[in-house]
């Protein structure tokens, strides 16, 4: 390795780039709607919904900007978390890697650059719009350059087994989802979200910290790979009573709850099929109280235009990562999830 320069340490870029009180109202507003929900006090649907990836700032929060109306028409039955994920697993290293390795997708890495452009587009969407959004937490000690602006961390299916990232969840004070591994293994995934409920000694950033335990982690089904390479879902209603199960095996685990990934092995990122996906999930929750029970929301992939593109095609709006829903489908989806709730 060739050790180019030293970065900002988090507190650095915060004092840069400082959340306003009008925005830090507006997260602990968000933190508290989001926790009751998995809580159970409010039996509001969550909705995880936005780009795959973050490619470009005004694309991205005039994605966002278009959920605001809609969550203002929703919001009695649903609670909106916007997508921003800013750094992207690829499963060979190939490709691009999000805003935070490539802030300009067409031009080299620049971490230093990244690190401000992805805390520049977290702050915008909040200031402009109210809401605090998701991210995926790809590298933990990263998590402080955004620990102030996001209101739901999702830790993926390429790093639910990772120790770091089960002890970094254990102290966060937001919800963090533990997708089920790319084998669809569900007790690596149940293991995960009990280390990470319970509290943990463990080294941070150079620092020996203590965590007390994240009681709202929890599960996220997102399908899986089976050895020969094909997808399978965990959608279904054999899937989450199996998962009723494995949390009622787990009585000490606190606030029960999954969010039904539409996407990736699931829809066999086949991005229409999110639709059908999520109305599925619904009649699920409507036949079974037990389901009712644990299911708290979906994750949707969607943008502005429909499908994927390559980086170097431009157009506004457009996945450069899996594809995802065009805005015409997303805002009558969620219109139609209202309905049925």
């Amino acid at each position: 390795m060739t050790f180019k320069r030293q970065l900002f340490n988090p507190q650095e870029v915060k004092e840069m780039y400082p959340a306003t009180s009008q925005g830090i109202d507006a997260k602990k507003k968000n933190d508290r709607n989001i926790k009751e929900a998995f809580s159970g006090k409010s039996d509001k649907l969550i909705l995880v919904i936005g780009p795959c990836s973050a490619d470009r700032e005004d694309s991205v929060v005039d994605y966002i900007s278009r959920l605001r109306p809609l969550q203002e028409k929703v919001e009695e039955k649903i609670i909106i978390i916007p997508r921003i994920y800013t750094n992207k697993p690829r499963t060979t290293g190939a490709g691009y890697k999000g805003m935070l390795h490539q802030p300009n997708p067409l031009a080299s890495p620049d971490i230093l650059k990244g690190l401000i452009a992805i805390r520049k587009l977290h702050l915008k969407a909040l200031t402009e719009t109210g809401f605090s959004c998701a991210d995926e937490m790809l590298y933990p000690e990263n998590h402080q350059f955004l620990s102030d602006l996001l209101s739901y961390v999702a830790v993926g299916a390429r790093s639910v087994e990772d120790q770091q990232h089960r002890l970094t969840a254990s102290g966060l004070d937001i919800p963090v989802g533990m997708k089920n591994p790319t084998s669809g293994d569900m007790s690596v995934m149940m293991n995960s979200i009990r280390a990470a409920q319970s509290g943990h000694t463990f080294i941070y950033r150079d620092w020996e910290v203590e965590s007390k335990g994240n009681p709202f982690t929890h599960a996220i089904l997102r399908g899986y790979v089976d050895n020969h390479g094909t997808s399978h879902p965990n959608y279904h209603y054999e899937d989450l009573k199996r998962l009723v199960d494995l949390y009622d095996e787990s009585p000490t685990l606190h606030n029960p709850a999954v969010i039904v990934d539409c996407n990736h092995s699931n829809s066999g990122k086949k991005f229409k099929e999110q639709i059908r996906i999520a109305k599925e999930v619904l009649h699920s929750i409507s036949s079974d109280r037990s389901i009712k029970r644990i299911v708290r929301g979906l994750m949707i992939e969607s943008y502005i235009e429909e499908g994927a593109q390559g980086p170097d095609e431009g157009i506004y709006g457009k996945s450069i990562t899996d594809p995802c829903l065009g805005w015409h489908d997303t805002e009558r989806l969620i219109l139609e999830l209202a309905d049925l709730l």
